[in-house]
């Protein structure tokens, strides 16, 4: 006969939880190695007394400032391990849970395992409205934590004890699996949370949830086989399953024996270094001269752990070639099968290792690698012109900025952004050293991931030097978690760049006849508009407020001088800079974005800009 526990439901959650492991090629992880946690009245008493009960051995707890950034905080910590380990996140009922949706989207997007813990109404209705409940006049049983249906891989209302159990195990494995990952929510209603159930002992035996690489289908890989041999100019799109599956020594291998060229996503990048003969760089929107040419006369397009986005394919106008064929590998089947693709459904290190071995004796032609050898090198030129500051003295632009940073980080060092200008400028230029330097958020593209992502990877990465890139807009979203870094003594480094508003969007709104309305941070002129002097903003001041040292940095000579500083610190770092809009900009975008243009308007620039996007929309294909 088995033994029981008795404990309430929070306690039996948060023991549950300190057994759960990963294994991958026989290395084990925590799955879920702490908990972020916000505590009001749905939660204190539940999941915050379970959590002091059982100590930081069992369970680490880290204090958050806004709830959304808990969520990205956590995604950061899993991406810098791989996925291997995450972390779970704790909420109040009410406002506190609804602010988890934002996270909770950007962990789904981007196939990064979160584990999300909202508090919920009573589940016996003894208080039946409760303060910040929701009263749906036909359902009674919708609460607010329903909003995140829709961006969890998997979500369970525990309703009572017992249900607990199959729950939970059915929260693991999602959590654990390569290709069902993301965010998973359990609603813990507050009653059932303190509720007392006789638990038995198996529940909280140790688990380990083994982390699969499964091989490819021999008939799939003969097939793939046969596409890359007959293929005169294939192109690999490296994305971030790559990274996910720790395959790029395995990508390197295979590029190093067929001289196929390698072009990445944002979340692909660093897949293979900056100055591998075969990397040409960022593909798309944001991509390089020599990537994009290659795309557009591709015949094969190799997808290697990528989602295709609309930047990675110019909303369908980048694959230009009239024979062009798409073969993927990814180990999600719902991913591999776009672009009416061949499919190699499979883990990509074990993919590209058998392809590797099946290709023996293959190789392209030397022309080709000629061609794109002759296309790397002009496009490293252009990097290092816009890395030059011929002027030290100079008010830095951004893309000196990031030829300062360049030449100050380490290959070991953690560079991350999410939204603004900057993510543009990093995917074709940075130069990427390592699998784990180019931290990119794009799939949700979220202003004010970078602070808290930045403190989850350090907690991932402790001897690791990590660097948050925001610009002013980012920075106002949500720089709360300052105060969580100063706290638990995270030596992070923010690079604050002030240019007075939404850069990026201003740019856009300009080519698409917006005329950048409502994108500067400016005070209102005699007419009305947002046209004024700039705000008197100090963004450097409030970050020093909130416990930062900062460094002030005005001319390229005195940036430089603050990066190394703020790599040498031992304490939460923020260099300050104001950069010159003037100043020379980034090479401009080699490939289209879709971002439809209004068909009708009387003023000029809209009507401008819909005559050009007809012209760009007119090239885009459906491949099937």
């Amino acid at each position: 006969m088995s033994t029981t526990t008795r404990l309430t439901v929070a306690q039996a959650l948060v023991r549950f939880l300190s057994v759960q492991y990963t294994e991958r090629d026989g290395v084990r992880h925590r799955l879920i190695a702490g908990t972020w946690g916000i505590f009001g009245h749905g939660n204190v008493a539940g999941v915050g007394q379970a959590l002091l009960e059982a100590g930081e051995g069992a369970m680490p707890f880290h204090q958050g400032r806004n709830e959304q950034a808990m969520v990205h905080a956590a995604v950061g910590h899993a991406r810098q391990l791989n996925r291997l380990s995450a972390q779970a996140v704790t909420t109040s009922i009410g406002p506190g849970a609804t602010n988890l949706v934002t996270g909770a989207a950007l962990a789904t997007i981007n196939r990064l395992p979160v584990l999300l813990l909202p508090g919920d109404y009573f589940a016996t209705r003894a208080a039946d409205p409760l303060l910040q409940q929701l009263e749906h006049p036909t359902e009674a049983d919708v609460s607010v934590n329903d909003t995140l249906r829709p961006v969890s891989r998997w979500f369970d209302r525990i309703h009572r004890p017992e249900a607990l159990i199959p729950s939970a195990l059915q929260a693991m494995r999602v959590l654990s699996d390569p290709a069902e990952t993301g965010a998973v929510t359990l609603a813990l209603p507050q009653d059932v949370q303190a509720e007392a159930y006789d638990w038995p002992e198996e529940f909280f035996a140790e688990r380990v949830w083994r982390v699969r690489r499964p091989a490819p289908d021999p008939a799939e890989l003969a097939e793939a086989v046969g596409a890359i041999r007959s293929a005169r100019r294939p192109l690999i799109v490296a994305g971030g399953g790559i990274h996910h599956s720790e395959a790029e020594e395995a990508l390197r291998a295979l590029v190093g024996a067929t001289g196929i060229p390698v072009a990445s996503t944002q979340a692909g990048k660093g897949s293979l270094r900056h100055d591998h003969p075969a990397d040409v760089g960022a593909i798309g929107h944001t991509g390089t001269a020599v990537a994009d040419d290659l795309a557009r006369t591709a015949d094969l397009v190799i997808g290697v752990g990528t989602r295709y986005s609309d930047f990675t394919t110019a909303s369908g106008t980048l694959f230009q070639n009239p024979d062009v064929r798409f073969l993927n590998l990814n180990i999600t089947a719902f991913d591999a099968h776009k672009l009416a693709a061949r499919t190699v459904v499979c883990d990509a290190r074990a993919g590209l290792e058998a392809l590797a071995s099946a290709l023996a004796g293959h190789r392209v032609s030397a022309a080709y690698e000629a061609e794109y050898g002759t296309g790397k090198e002009r496009w490293e030129q252009v990097v290092t012109r816009a890395y030059e500051a011929p002027d030290e003295n100079a008010v830095p632009t951004q893309t000196q900025l990031l030829g300062a940073l360049d030449a100050v980080v380490g290959d070991e060092d953690v560079v991350i952004n999410a939204a603004g200008s900057l993510p543009g400028d990093l995917h074709k230029l940075w130069r990427a050293r390592s699998p784990r330097q180019y931290h990119l958020e794009y799939g949700y593209s979220c202003m004010g991931y970078e602070i808290p992502a930045a403190i989850g990877v350090q907690q991932a990465a402790p001897d690791t030097p990590v660097w948050a890139l925001v610009g002013d807009g980012t920075y106002l979203m949500m720089p709360t978690e300052l105060v969580t870094a100063v706290q638990e003594g995270l030596p992070i480094n923010l690079v604050l760049v002030q240019n007075h508003g939404y850069a990026s969007i201003g740019g856009l709104s300009e080519s698409v006849g917006g005329e950048r309305f409502g994108t500067a941070y400016r005070y209102r002129a005699a007419d009305g508009t947002f046209s004024g002097a700039p705000l008197p903003v100090d963004l450097a001041a409030n970050a020093a407020s909130l416990g930062m040292d900062v460094l002030r940095a005005k001319t390229v000579r005195e940036l430089r001088e603050a990066l190394a500083a703020a790599r040498a610190s031992d304490r939460p770092t923020c260099v300050y800079v104001e950069t010159d809009p003037a100043g020379a900009a980034a090479p401009p975008a080699e490939a289209w974005w879709d971002v439809p243009v209004a068909e009708t308007a009387s003023r000029t620039a809209a009507v401008e800009a819909r005559t050009e996007y007809d012209r760009q929309a007119a090239a885009r294909r459906t491949h099937l």
